[in-house]
């Protein structure tokens, strides 16, 4: 099998169980072997008490976009640690997108870089995510 097919039909299983991405609104826009793009349209029901998006709605974008990005070899993978820093307010209206890159997988250990900008290309949101390959699959190969 393709490294592509892998990713695609690793992600195709993981959506469909992923409640909490689809309820938030997120839309799985690509995967391929250790990257991942989501996006989510921010609405009034995204924002906090300041008017803007939420932090924990950001850090679900981000880290659902390294979820999928760490999951891409049909290697079931969790989260072990993530740090965010909010660099701009994202506001109703914006279109967020969510893009993740692998930096480093060693045995078990994988680091997963995530920009998160808006529409007019601002990064809202950086975020690294830290996972560990718990060696299960998702389909026989």
């Amino acid at each position: 099998m393709e490294a592509q097919e892998r990713a695609e039909r690793s992600a195709e299983m993981m959506w469909a169980e992923d409640r909490v991405s689809q309820g938030l609104g997120i839309r799985l826009e690509a995967v391929g072997e250790g990257t991942a793009t989501l996006s989510l349209a921010a609405e009034a029901s995204h924002c906090n008490g300041h008017g803007s998006v939420h932090g924990g709605v950001l850090f679900m974008l981000a880290d659902s976009a390294s979820a999928f990005a760490g999951n891409s070899r049909n290697q079931r993978a969790v989260s072990l640690n993530n740090t965010i820093t909010y660099l701009s307010p994202a506001r109703a209206g914006d279109h967020l997108r969510a893009v993740c890159q692998e930096r480093s997988l060693v045995g078990r250990n994988g680091i997963y870089d995530v920009e998160v900008r808006n529409q007019n290309d601002d990064i809202i949101v950086q975020f690294r995510g830290l996972t560990r390959l718990l060696g299960q699959t998702f389909f026989d190969e």
